[in-house]
């Protein structure tokens, strides 16, 4: 499950696992110092008969036993000589020298544990964010936004609190664990083999418990996100919400939903809680048997152990214990956290439904070589392009959300290089869903787009993108200023605050949106914070800096989503003028849906749809003489 994490950080986690073994052989050294305490202390021992050579050639456990025997000679000797104090200082001064390194060592291997956690932690958060931006339009109209949000706070929170927090137990308590198995292998195989024994049944009790903790957990986050969602569907209604007096309803569905919250939280913390006292319980019981068992061998008449090497034994027996509690702990956690990561994985492994052609591990988008190695395309006079060339096709394009019913039908035309093509037509007759084709927000299922004669889905996103300016009825600013709201969407590297040509395209871009008066008008000009989604402006003024960041932009294609329809008369006709100096001019191919039929009677071209299809096509005065759909339509909002 981490393994897709940990690559990048091999090199601390090995320093981790080193230290870790360090700490955890050190430690069996200063256990050691017990034995002969307990021989001088009590006299269970006599020492060595004498003084062995130590031959280096002879193999590992030669010497071990040699260097053994030669410690209890020395201890033997000094106690004899009356010096027993001496070697009780010697012992403990060499038990605090190995404590103290093996601490060193433990703090060293927490030390390097720290950027892992750290950095685990900043990859995720940064691709759940990068696949969120990733994503296509779609998946945000199938998915509720509170739960989204709930993926990446909450259950983001439980992963770090769960599976994150556990790394250093999951890496350091199973090398201890299989470290002091094997020297208590070493010391009794009989005693720890009839231990071993005995251990399965503590394991399933402890797995029997945290099976049950993914289920609660999961069914906890799932009811975080409806909290989230609720929260988030108040705030955003809150004027129908008064308006329809339905306070008390909302507050009582809230709280019904807490409760079950609560429960269910309630529920998946005892059973955590429980942990800690099982396997502390366990623990004990295996201790009270080893005693029984331990004591049987020690007083048998062929004793396998004595009684220090008993007490050592029973010392690193218990020292497993704590390991072993940090360890089932982690394993509860990750149980926990497991089902946080899952919710997770479904927006890491979601579809983006776009597949790019080209190079998917970048995204080519014009160089600031590239725009400062053209001329800018705002200052072209009109006559400056030729319009013979078909700039934008669409060849018998059939389009339906999740296979269902067609939103678009055989939809063919053509639209050349500084020509203004408008779409009409009734609500959910395709319009706005036509042009979200063109920038692949969706793909078509049958037919194909073309640019320049080219399938828009054979041209990575990025670039193809790069060349549409986009504003849609509804005006999204970001909480930042307006000059920086204004330049979003060029490449990082042209943007300067203090480069004064980068300026007066601002400047120009607001003039042709005609936003340049009330900018200027306002305490900070450009550099005033536009608030929250543009709170601080109206609707007309959050419209016109859409247009100004879609037009610095110098798009080959602009595409102009119904821009007016959300405004007021006044607004209206301001944003209106803005759209007049963009029409009048051929620096750009625009494509415009319009609510409003007056604003599109100077297109070049006029399409008519109903019902996903293409019903007339022609000029203003075209379409006014065949008394079709688009006559009637006229008509009718003439009479309002």
């Amino acid at each position: 499950m981490l393994r897709r994490f940990l690559p990048p950080y091999k090199g601390y986690l090995a320093l981790n696992i080193l230290f870790n073994l360090l700490s955890t052989v050190l430690s069996l050294f200063s256990f050691a110092a017990i034995i002969p305490v307990l021989q001088i202390l009590f006299g269970l021992d006599d020492g060595a008969a004498g003084y062995m050579p130590v031959v280096w050639s002879s193999g590992m456990e030669a010497v071990v036993a040699a260097l053994k025997n030669n410690l209890y000679f020395w201890i033997g000797a000094e106690v004899s000589a009356g010096r027993a104090g001496y070697v009780l200082f010697a012992l403990g001064l060499f038990l605090v020298l190995m404590t103290g390194l093996k601490c060193g060592c433990a703090f060293l291997a927490s030390f390097f544990m720290v950027p892992i956690r750290t950095g685990v932690l900043r990859d995720l958060r940064q691709q759940l964010y990068e696949k969120v931006v990733a994503l296509p339009i779609g998946f945000f109209t199938e998915e509720r936004k509170g739960d989204i949000m709930s993926r990446m706070t909450s259950d983001v929170g439980e992963v770090e609190a769960s599976i994150i927090a556990s790394l250093d137990m999951l890496f350091k308590d199973p090398i201890m664990i299989i470290i002091y198995l094997v020297t208590l292998f070493v010391l009794s195989w009989q005693l720890t083999l009839f231990v071993l024994i005995l251990l399965p049944t503590a394991g399933w009790l402890i797995g029997r418990i945290g099976r049950s903790l993914k289920r609660q957990s999961k069914r906890g986050q799932e009811l975080n996100a409806d909290i989230l969602t609720q929260i988030e569907e108040t705030l955003g209604g809150l004027r129908v919400v008064k308006a329809f007096v339905a306070e008390d309803k909302l507050v009582e569905r809230f709280a019904r939903l807490n409760n079950e919250t609560r429960r269910t939280f309630n529920r998946l913390h005892r059973r955590y809680m429980l942990a800690h006292p099982v396997s502390e319980f366990l623990g004990t019981a295996l201790i009270a048997v080893l005693l029984w068992y331990g004591g049987g061998l020690i007083l048998a008449d062929n004793a396998t152990i004595d009684a220090a090497v008993f007490i050592y034994y029973l010392v690193i027996f218990y020292s497993i214990i704590n390991p072993a509690k940090d360890l089932s702990k982690a394993a509860y956690s990750i149980r926990k956290g497991k089902a946080s990561l899952e919710r997770i994985d479904r927006i890491l492994n979601a579809d983006t439904g776009v597949e790019n052609t080209a190079d998917d591990n970048t995204t080519p988008v014009r160089s600031a070589s590239q725009m400062s190695s053209r001329e800018s395309r705002l200052s072209e006079a009109p006559g400056d392009h030729t319009s013979d060339d078909v700039l934008l096709s669409f060849s018998h394009v059939s389009f339906a959300y999740k296979e269902g019913v067609p939103v678009l039908k055989d939809i063919c035309f053509d639209v050349k290089k500084g020509e203004t093509v408008a779409f009409v037509g009734q609500s959910g007759s395709g319009k706005t869903t036509l042009l979200d084709l063109v920038p692949r927000f969706y793909d078509p299922q049958e037919g194909a787009v073309m640019l320049r004669g080219t399938d828009v889905r054979r041209i990575h996103t990025g670039e193809l993108r790069a060349q549409i300016g986009y504003v849609n009825q509804d005006a999204i600013l970001f909480n930042d200023t307006v000059f920086n709201n204004i330049v979003f969407g060029l490449p990082a590297e042209e943007i300067n605050r203090s480069d004064a040509n980068l300026t007066e395209r601002v400047r120009r871009a607001a003039e042709i949106a005609n936003a340049l008066e009330f900018i200027e008008a306002m305490p900070d000009g450009f550099d005033t914070i536009v608030g929250d989604r543009g709170s601080r402006l109206s609707g007309g003024q959050r419209q016109r800096i859409s247009i100004a960041r879609a037009v610095i932009t110098e798009p080959e294609i602009l595409i102009l989503d119904e821009a007016t329809s959300a405004l007021d008369t006044e607004s209206e006709q301001l944003v209106q003028q803005a759209l007049d100096n963009l029409l009048s001019t051929d620096y750009c191919t625009k494509l415009v849906v319009a609510h409003r039929l007056s604003t599109v009677r100077n297109a070049n071209r006029i399409y008519v749809l109903h019902e996903g299809e293409i019903v007339e096509t022609g000029t203003h005065d075209q379409l006014l003489e065949k008394g079709g759909y688009y006559a009637k339509l006229l008509k009718m909002q003439q009479a309002k």
